[in-house]
């Protein structure tokens, strides 16, 4: 039986490109939501999960910091996806009949510059291979479609304009999830440590729990927080860290860390991707 992997959105969405790149061998399973991709991972539908969490030009994926710790999950690997958009539309279609593109918003903010030469007006989708789908079953020639070249080939459109992203680096990290944990595991350009944790409500307390890792010199490549349950007081931080947890350092670092907060929960253990560099 092929070993799967779920993902939100439709086919030919990015995160379906991703799933490709990363796991070649497994079958792409999509989903509704981001909840969905976890749930099916809890339940066994799928062995892994591929979420995405950053976005060079947009920043970070909104409702995701807020999922990983009580997924029940775990990170294993990370993946970097280089984010083409490219202008699709029905068979025969040419660029100037295009009046009208859609796609998620996050797509549409990525190419304004292109939209806007050519006097394209931007109409928000539910997600960018959702849209291309619904351009390929409306059929109007003024309708076009912001999405991946995997969409275009899926859903049979035409790619009227390849890569017109604002940004030439545009890439997407997605972080790969099981129900597992593997502390064995060490990476040929070493280790990430990602973990979520709150800190005790004395002063300073955040700058002193930070201390450790620069005395024991641990490089903090993330460090982001969101507030939890409702309150403005509750600030819960999602942080990683370059190292394994068994390396004498990082034991130190978390140990000092530990004295500062009230919870610390570790959300993964995986190899750094090279194009995290």
């Amino acid at each position: 039986m092929t070993a799967k992997i779920a993902f939100q959105g439709e086919l030919g969405a990015y995160s379906h490109q991703a799933c490709i790149q990363a796991r070649p061998s497994f079958e792409p399973v999509p989903c509704r939501t981001f909840e969905d991709v976890i749930e099916a991972v809890r339940t066994g539908r799928a062995e892994l999960a591929m979420l995405p969490v950053d976005n060079s030009t947009y920043g970070r994926v909104a409702d995701i910091h807020h999922l990983l710790p009580a997924s029940g999950l775990h990170i294993i690997d990370e993946a970097y996806v280089r984010v083409h958009i490219n202008l699709l539309a029905p068979k025969g279609t040419l660029l100037a009949q295009v009046k009208n593109a859609m796609s998620h918003t996050v797509l549409l903010g990525q190419c304004r510059e292109f939209l806007t030469e050519h006097g394209i007006h931007r109409i928000t989708g539910a997600d960018t291979a959702g849209s291309a789908q619904h351009v390929a079953e409306v059929n109007d020639p003024e309708l076009a479609a912001l999405a991946s070249e995997l969409a275009g080939d899926i859903y049979g459109l035409d790619i009227l304009a390849r890569h017109i992203e604002d940004h030439d680096k545009n890439t997407t990290r997605f972080l790969i999830m099981a129900r597992d944990i593997d502390l064995k595991r060490r990476g040929n350009i070493g280790m990430v440590t990602s973990f979520v944790f709150r800190v005790r409500n004395i002063p300073a307390s955040l700058y002193k729990a930070m201390g450790g890792f620069a005395t024991n010199g641990v490089n903090m490549t993330k460090l982001e927080s969101y507030m939890v349950d409702g309150s403005f007081a509750a600030t819960q931080f999602y942080a990683e860290i370059e190292g394994h947890p068994e390396d004498r350092n990082v034991q130190l670092a978390m140990d000092e860390l530990d004295y500062f907060t009230d919870k610390i929960s570790l959300l993964g253990v995986y190899p750094a991707d090279p194009r995290r560099r």
